[in-house]
């Protein structure tokens, strides 16, 4: 093996272990910081070993080992512990190794052996859980996740999410002092906790999935590499908590937005609007997977509802049959839109009443503008126009592109061209996506000459 292959082998098992890596260590050094550098540093003695002795049989062991090494060589050179050493004399200083306390100098391999190999899936999701705190802005908690769960090197998030490598990595070491200085533990959250912080787990992973599938800048209408890189962590969060609907309507979600990528885009890079998609391009695979994901998430929430409502009031019974979460509604519409074989089979009148559903449960501005298609789509433009010209006043509206781009499609189909041709234009100046741009730009173009536009969505 060439050392160019050895190296391109230590990033195939860098990717795949570091998360195990990090997590575990972390739970010893209760520090994702100081976690991250000990994994590192096996990583570098990687690097430096197996050019020479070969990639070894179980190069994940051999990593773990190397950690667990540095991790005990952490916990003796740690100055404040001797200090306080030295101060307390012969009594020593008590810390934590896991769940076990030791006093300073008497940690040994077997202690972390015993710490590092016991419950690896719990690591991983109190390092999910860590590196989505709502104590962290949106921008670090994606950065974070994408680091230290995904694998990703700086210059990869930078150039997915067209920022300067320097600004991202600022934003990873600013989130990891931001989690050190304000103490927050290393655990799975319990009670009504778990259900804000599983919230903010999957909001970040589905910002990383929306950034892929419709990019806010630059010059590609997709980014693939960030959807699969979020339906990795989406699976991954479903097999660590299985008993979550939420959690698995995510993962049906983005299965089945993403089950239309290679119909998105046309040969040369252009947008392919969902009505313009050919269907025989969409992955049935993903498609059936996301079902059995929507399937699995409607079980658990009955399941829930039957062991809930027998301690529940009356009231309190009938809320918890009436609500189902955001993600499981999302992807009951992306279902609708797999389910039917060709445009016209769409059930636009459902879509139309998940949405209403949907806007119960996570009321937004965005959400009603999406409604507003699905209602001009189910109960023709007229109806849609009048919701959408509802919106027209919402400040967090102002600068949405989406808003003038849809109402441009409905003044399309009642025929009123001139003002169509404005509000495309509209569109094309407050999008930051350059593909996005010259497809508004070709719609405002078909309304001045009178020709046909793309459809819509």
């Amino acid at each position: 093996m060439t050392a160019t292959d050895t190296h391109r082998a230590i990033d195939a098992v860098w990717r795949i272990e570091s998360p195990r890596l990090i997590a575990g260590l972390a739970r010893i050094v209760r520090d994702i910081g100081i976690a991250e550098d000990l994994a590192q540093d096996a990583l570098v003695a990687a690097l430096e070993q197996w050019p020479e002795s070969g990639v070894p049989d179980n190069p994940g062991a051999w990593l773990m080992a190397t950690a667990k090494h540095r991790a005990i060589d952490y916990f003796r050179r740690n100055t404040r512990v001797e200090r306080k050493h030295e101060e307390l004399g012969r009594e020593g200083v008590i810390q934590k190794v896991g769940t076990r306390e030791v006093r300073a100098g008497e940690v040994d391999m077997e202690d972390l052996d015993a710490a590092l190999d016991d419950d690896v899936g719990d690591d991983l999701l109190r390092l999910m859980f860590t590196s989505c705190h709502p104590v962290l802005a949106s921008e670090a908690r994606v950065a974070l996740t994408l680091r230290l769960i995904g694998g990703l090197t700086t210059d990869e998030i930078a150039r997915a999410f067209l920022v300067p490598e320097p600004t991202v990595a600022q934003r990873i070491v600013r989130a990891k002092r931001a989690l050190a200085e304000k103490q927050v533990p290393f655990e799975v959250p319990r009670g009504a906790d778990r259900v804000a912080r599983l919230s903010s787990v999957l909001e970040v992973i589905y910002l990383v999935f929306n950034e892929g599938y419709t990019a806010t800048a630059g010059d590609d209408w997709m980014r693939p590499a960030l959807c699969e890189e979020a339906l990795r962590l989406g699976r991954i969060l479903a097999e660590l908590a299985p008993q979550e609907p939420e959690v698995h309507g995510l993962v049906a979600l983005m299965e089945i937005q993403a089950s239309r990528a290679k119909a998105r885009v046309g040969p040369s890079g252009e947008p392919v609007l969902l009505l313009n998609q050919n269907r025989a391009h969409w992955d049935q695979l993903l498609i059936r997977r996301g079902l059995a994901a929507l399937s699995r998430a409607e079980k658990l929430r009955s399941e829930k509802l039957r062991t809930e409502k027998p301690r529940a009031g009356k009231l309190a019974a009938e809320k918890l049959g009436g609500a189902r979460g955001a993600y499981v509604v999302q992807a009951e519409i992306a279902a609708c839109h797999a389910r039917a074989r060709t445009p016209e089979e769409t059930d636009w009148a459902r879509i139309a009443a998940l949405y209403d559903e949907l806007a119960q449960v996570a009321p937004s501005p965005v959400v009603e503008l999406n409604q507003a298609v699905a209602v001009g789509m189910a109960f023709g433009p007229a109806a849609g126009l009048e919701r959408v010209d509802m919106l027209i006043s919402d400040p967090s509206l102002e600068k949405y592109h989406l808003l003038p781009a849809v109402r441009g499609d409905l003044l399309n189909k009642l025929g009123r061209m001139e003002e169509a041709r404005v509000e495309f234009e509209r569109a094309a100046a407050l999008t930051r996506n350059t593909r996005e741009r010259e497809l508004l730009l070709e719609r405002a173009r078909t309304c001045a000459d009178g020709s046909k536009p793309p459809q819509s969505q």
